[in-house]
């Protein structure tokens, strides 16, 4: 089933399914870090145009009050959502996600060209369009 009726006092636009979720509430959704800390929250979902795949969740973090932060593309794959959290979690500590492949610019694409491939490797899963 893809699609339930809101309950009462839930927003009969949103389309979430117990196995589904809407890309508007994944942005924003916080990430925490092997060790339990939070390290960020996700910025942006990329998806593939044609295949439908989620590419990246691009994770934030670095600033203050969302100025300055930088951006770090994670293969969805590395992401598991924690209930109790309400939360993604990664089996990376803050640390490791810093020295990522990272960039300054959310509305920068030009670093998926050249280091498309260099993300997965980092974090050592097949890249998406394999």
């Amino acid at each position: 089933m893809l699609h339930h009726e809101p309950k009462a006092g839930q927003d009969p636009y949103v389309k979430d399914t117990p196995s589904l979720i809407a890309s508007d509430k994944v942005e924003g959704t916080r990430v925490y870090g092997a060790d339990g800390e939070h390290i960020g929250s996700i910025a942006r979902v990329l998806l593939e145009k044609r295949g439908g795949r989620v590419a990246y969740a691009v994770l934030s973090f670095g600033g203050f009050l969302g100025i300055g932060d930088d951006y770090y593309p994670l293969p969805w794959e590395k992401l598991h959502y924690d209930e109790q959290l309400d939360g993604y979690r990664i089996d990376l500590t803050k640390d490791q996600i810093t020295a990522a492949p990272r960039y300054r610019d959310l509305n920068d694409d030009a670093w998926f060209d050249d280091k498309g491939r260099t993300i997965y490797d980092y974090y050592g899963v097949p890249p998406y369009w394999m």
